[in-house]
Order: C-alpha cells, then structure tokens, then sequence
C-alpha cells in the first residue's frame, strides 16, 4: 500500500476483491498486475491476439468496480480520509451477488447477475460523502467526458458531482478489457471467462472499501487502504 499521493494526483473509491479472495488473484493476473502490491503478473495468451494491449486499460485502474470515481483532491488527503473511514463506519456489510463475464457496451467486465439495492446505495453513498473533497473538473476533464455524447441527465450530473455515470447512471462492473470488435469478443469471452473459471460466482461478502490513488499523474492506480464497512 502507498501512502497521500503527490499534488495532482487522484483518489477514487472502490470495491476490490479482497487479498484471499482467489477473484484478486486470477483477476490480477488476467490484467498483468496486481493494484494491492504494484507487482507486475504474467497474463494468460490469447491466439492470435494482444492480451496486454486488450487489457491496457484496466491494467492502469487496478481490478476495480468504481463507487467514487477518480477525482482530484481539492482538500488535504488527511480530511478524504477521515470522510472515508466515517462512511464506512456507518455502512453495514452485505453480501454481493454472483458476478459472472458480460459484455457492457462493447467492454468485458465482471457484473452482478441479480440485483442488489444495497450495492446501488454504498455507491450513491460513496459519491456524496467524498464530494466535499474534491476539486472541480478541468475544462480538459469536462471536455473529455463530453467527446462520448452525454444526455441531458448525464450532463447534469457531470456538472454537478464531476462525472456523468453516477446515480441511476451507475453500473456496477469490474472491467477486464478495452471495447472490443466482434470478432475479438468471439475469442476474448470464452477465454477470460474460462480463465476465472468459478471464482466471479463465489459467495463473497462487501466488507470493505477500498481507497485506490497513484504516486503521481500517469502512474499506475494503488490501493491505498482497505476501509473495513463497520455499521
């Protein structure tokens, strides 16, 4: 784990399988590196394709579902932090449905295959409680959110809480790759949902958040606590 990021740097919220969870480590490994120490992990082959550049994405997020998503510190990394450890004192653990291999728009990612209130409110709660914390979007920031074409709703969330997919625009999902062409979904689907074999549809419980940042902009994301829920 690191400790307060360098100015600039960003923070985010998120669910993580824990350590001993056997999704932290074939999750990790799919991706090629492992958010809790840094380490660089060896990826299974795909024939006839780049797994490292199919995972590019994701591998530099660490093996996530986002609550908060990552924003710049507009506050001391003291003040985020005793704003997490209140939120997760006062939220209870729950028990996570299983999570089975999907396709969400073109990405492959790791969803629930049942619904679960409590999931939907632990993330509503993780974007309100940390929003005194954050530092207003760049223009660049808000540009870039833009180039994807956003409702009007989209909008107004972007303009309120710095990001468009929070809310009821939420989705829980644990990416595992950049969007793919059909052609590559045909070969990647079957692939990583062999190679994570039973362990998306363990029972699992959320008894935990986990606080993820980088050492400094560009650098790969890091869990930096794991805020154990204690309400």
């Amino acid at each position: 784990m690191i400790g307060a990021p360098q100015p600039g740097a960003r923070l985010a919220l998120y669910w993580a399988p824990e350590v001993d969870d056997p999704l932290h480590a074939l999750g990790s490994a799919w991706l090629g590196r492992d958010a809790e120490t840094g380490a660089t992990l060896p990826q299974p082959s795909l024939p006839g394709l780049d797994i490292a550049a199919l995972t590019a994405d994701p591998r530099g997020y660490g093996l996530h579902a986002t609550l908060k998503p990552p924003f710049r510190l507009g506050l001391s990394w003291a003040e985020a932090m005793r704003a997490a450890e209140a939120l997760a004192a006062r939220i209870a653990p729950f028990d996570l449905p299983p999570l089975s291999v999907q396709d969400l728009h073109g990405f492959l990612a790791l969803r629930e295959t049942a619904p679960c209130p409590a999931l939907q409110a632990l993330a509503d709660a993780c974007v309100e409680a940390l929003d005194a914390c954050r530092a207003p979007p760049s223009e660049a920031e808000l540009a870039r959110r833009r180039k994807s074409g956003l409702s009007p709703r989209q909008e107004a969330l972007l303009a309120r809480w710095g990001y468009p997919y929070v809310f009821e625009e939420w989705r829980f999902h644990v990416t595992l790759t950049r969007r793919l062409t059909p052609g590559e979904k045909a070969t990647v689907l079957p692939a990583v949902t062999d190679f994570l074999g039973e362990a998306p549809a363990r029972p699992r419980r959320v008894a935990a958040i986990s606080l993820f940042t980088h050492s400094a902009p560009g650098a790969p994301f890091l869990i930096a606590e794991r805020l154990p829920l204690r309400g």
